[in-house]
C-alpha cells in the first residue's frame, strides 16, 4: 500500500510505499510533477487486465504485483494487492510512467484529492 500526499508548494504528487511494498516495488517513494498528473480514478478491475512485460518487481498472480511492467508501448508501474483498493492515476508526458496503479487506504479520498490538486492547478 502507498501513501499518496500533494505538495503544493513543491508542485509534486508522492507516493510514499509501506512496508514490504518497497521490497517488491524497489522503491521508497515515487514523486510526480503535479504538472504531469492528468487525472486519478478508484478501478478494482484494472486488476483483471493483462499487466504486460515486468521490467522490475514482482508479480504473483492473484496475490501481488508491484514494480514496472510495460504494454503495448506503455510504461505502467504497480503496486496492488488488493484490487478493491487501486487507484489509477494518469500521467502525462512524465520521464518514467504513463500509469500509476497504486493500492491505497482510501480510494475515493485519494482520487478526490488528486482530482482538486490537478483542478487548482
Amino acid at each position: 500500500m502507498a501513501l499518496i500526499s500533494i505538495d503544493r508548494e513543491r508542485g509534486l504528487l508522492t507516493a510514499e510505499f509501506q512496508g514490504l511494498d518497497k521490497l517488491w516495488t524497489f522503491k521508497s517513494r515515487l514523486e510526480i510533477p503535479l504538472t504531469h498528473v492528468r487525472g486519478a480514478t478508484h478501478d478494482p478491475g484494472i486488476a483483471r487486465e493483462p499487466k504486460g512485460i515486468r521490467v522490475g518487481g514482482t508479480h504473483f498472480p492473484g496475490v501481488i504485483t508491484a514494480g514496472r511492467f510495460r504494454r503495448d508501448g506503455e510504461r505502467l508501474f504497480w503496486d496492488v494487492k488488493n484490487p478493491d483498493k487501486a487507484v489509477v492515476i494518469e500521467l502525462a508526458d512524465a520521464e518514467s510512467y504513463d500509469r500509476l496503479v497504486i493500492q491505497v487506504d482510501d480510494p475515493r479520498a485519494t482520487v478526490a484529492l488528486i482530482e482538486q490538486s490537478i483542478a487548482r492547478g
